[in-house]
């Protein structure tokens, strides 16, 4: 569908009237059409970006003290859309996004968080061409387990190491709930989303995985570390220098208020940036 503007056209009307002595001319009538055509079918890309932040990339220190370094971190996303909303998405409300022009990305992907190593640029997941122009200022995706590769069955799997002291275990972390997010703008340094003809456009999930593990460098009493269940929980299941473990085994072995407080900090993980998503699970 063609998408153009049409000024109607501007009547411009002169009349000329000139006397003379005992004469009167013929007034003359001129008439001009002013045609303007603006072209609106222009289009763009967008690029979806994934982001595990420096806490992934470099590791960092739990909220109960141990030094966690990631060797990978797996997740799976599918149903990858954006969107141009007015008024602004509000995903405190819970609602579903509306928006007249959607942009989705097929297919599912499981991206390894920690690809770039030290680098905390972004992990690219798919781009998509010749899309509407415009600002695309709200989010959503599906995680589900993964089909196949080091992380099937999981929708998030963390291959991890944990030291403490004299301490020091190798972690195999995998959580099979699947979640949908829905999210607004992203927030953080730059503003995201934006797709013209001459500069391709880019938005960012970005994955919080202090809260899962708490952060040391915060208050104990911060609502980070509030929400955190830390590492220790998980450090009881040591074998061998090894911990393994997925959601069903911890749902057994788990005290019912640290299962409780993980499972919901599992729902947290997902944010654009530093902008909070509604999370449900699936």
């Amino acid at each position: 569908m063609s998408y153009k503007i049409v000024t109607l056209a501007l009547m411009l009307i002169t009349l000329g009237l000139t006397f003379t002595s005992c004469e009167e001319n013929q007034a003359e009538l001129n008439t001009h059409d002013v045609t303007e055509v603006i072209d609106l079918e222009a289009t763009g890309e967008l690029t979806f970006t994934a982001n595990g932040e420096d806490f992934v990339s470099s590791g960092f220190v739990s909220s109960d003290g141990w030094q966690i370094s990631f060797n990978h971190v797996y997740v799976t996303i599918t149903n990858l859309s954006a969107y141009q909303t007015d008024p602004p998405y509000d995903p405190h409300t819970g609602d579903e996004i509306s928006s007249e022009i959607v942009a989705e990305l097929d297919g599912v992907f499981t991206i390894d968080l920690v690809q770039n190593n030290q680098d905390v640029t972004p992990v690219t997941i798919g781009t998509l061409e010749n899309i509407p122009v415009g600002f695309y200022n709200a989010l959503s995706w599906n995680m589900v387990p993964a089909e196949n590769g080091p992380a099937q069955g999981y929708t998030i799997y963390i291959d991890a190491q944990a030291s403490k002291e004299d301490q020091s275990y190798n972690v195999f972390l995998g959580f099979e709930h699947g979640y949908r997010y829905t999210a607004g703008e992203f927030v953080g340094d730059v503003r995201k989303g934006f797709v013209t003809q001459d500069n391709p456009g880019d938005l960012e999930i970005t994955f919080h995985f202090d809260h899962i593990f708490g952060d040391f460098e915060q208050p104990a009493d911060s609502d980070l570390n509030m929400i955190a269940i830390g590492f220790e929980p998980f450090a009881e299941f040591m074998q061998e220098g090894t911990v393994q473990e997925d959601l069903f085994s911890l749902s057994q072995n788990l005290p019912e208020e640290t299962y409780t407080k993980l499972l919901e900090a599992l729902s947290t993980l997902g944010h654009t940036g530093e902008a909070h998503c509604f999370c449900t699970v699936i």
